[in-house]
């Protein structure tokens, strides 16, 4: 039998314990299991039993990240517990982010929003230095969500006068002219996440008094042609399906005093096999430009499920990724 190894973690009160260990112990229990190891309340401190030192570590270090961000004030739950987990189960053996999170002044039904991950964090500041930033990666990392929360700070405290978000009308099975009704129902389905977003973090008469004076306008992307977005915040989201004339087109419309973020997954295009994704393009032509930043979110960014992230790693071992040169070089349309 290996020789146990034991570490301790200092603690303040009780009240600190009831944050950390969760309602009838539930963090606790998510915490022993995945690292098989006890955690122990002594008078002071927060001891940490088990026979891999290696495992007894990382709970150490899971335990002191979740306590500062007690200590911050931030309220804990099992979506926090299960990145910091992954964090430190990550190949990189690198200390958890314990850097100070900055909450976006706005409300959601679920309360404050801020980012909770490293990802999510470099991706919000990228947004505050940035005029146009991309935010690539997998589903349920918070790309489009957190735009959007930006977006609609910027407008409450008169950053910009507007918010338009878009998307391409493509989705996987389905266009446009096989669904029933006008343009306006016909292009509803596509547009209905962004509504439900702005819906969480907003007043249904708060909200519905914008879109009707146009200060907040959801909107295809094809209803971007020929206008120039002036003081707005503009989100383009699931760019992964808008050509490389659509990108062009969207990005040629930021005007004065305007900041634009574009979100999308480039392994999850609907696009025909004969088009290339215009967010792939964009991600080789605009690399380096001074103004531009490309934030990439991994798997360990994932703040729905955790059942999201397995199933991102199942993908991912029976699908492996090419390099996005190789993705361009494989679907470029031949030239002449």
């Amino acid at each position: 039998m290996e020789k146990q190894e034991i570490k301790s973690v200092p603690i303040q009160n009780n009240a600190e314990v009831q944050a950390l260990f969760g309602n009838s112990d539930e963090f606790l229990k998510i915490i022993e299991d995945d690292f098989d190891v006890r955690v122990v309340l002594k008078s002071d401190s927060i001891a940490v039993l088990g026979d891999n030192q290696q495992h007894v570590n990382r709970v150490l270090s899971v335990l002191e990240s979740l306590l500062y961000r007690i200590r911050k004030g931030e309220r804990i739950l099992t979506t926090d517990i299960n990145y910091l987990i992954r964090a430190s189960e990550s190949e990189h053996d690198e200390p958890l982010d314990q850097s100070p999170v900055e909450s976006i002044p706005v409300f959601s039904k679920r309360g404050v929003i801020r980012p909770k991950t490293s990802g999510q964090k470099r991706y919000v500041e990228a947004i505050k230095t940035n005029d146009l930033v991309f935010g690539i990666g997998p589903a349920g990392t918070g790309k489009t969500y957190l735009a959007m929360a930006m977006a609609v700070s910027a407008l409450k405290t008169g950053q910009v006068s507007r918010i338009i978000l878009t998307r391409p009308a493509v989705e996987a099975g389905e266009r446009l002219g096989f669904l029933p009704g006008d343009i306006a129902a016909k292009v509803d389905p596509y547009l209905r996440p962004l509504y439900d977003a702005l819906y969480d973090m907003m007043p249904p008469d708060s909200l519905d008094n914008y879109i009707e004076r146009n200060i907040i306008e959801v909107a295809p992307i094809a209803f971007m042609r020929g206008r120039t977005l002036n003081n707005s915040f503009v989100v383009l989201d699931e760019a992964q399906n808008a050509t490389i004339e659509q990108m062009k087109m969207f990005l040629t419309r930021l005007g004065f005093d305007s900041k634009a973020v574009v979100t999308g997954d480039i392994t999850q295009t609907d696009l025909p096999t004969h088009k290339t994704s215009g967010l792939a393009d964009a991600q080789d032509v605009l690399d380096g430009i001074k103004g531009i930043h490309f934030i990439y979110f991994s798997k360990i960014d994932v703040v729905r499920h955790e059942l999201v992230q397995r199933i991102i790693e199942a993908y991912e071992r029976n699908t492996p990724s090419p390099d996005v040169k190789d993705i361009l070089a494989e679907t470029k349309e031949p030239e002449g």
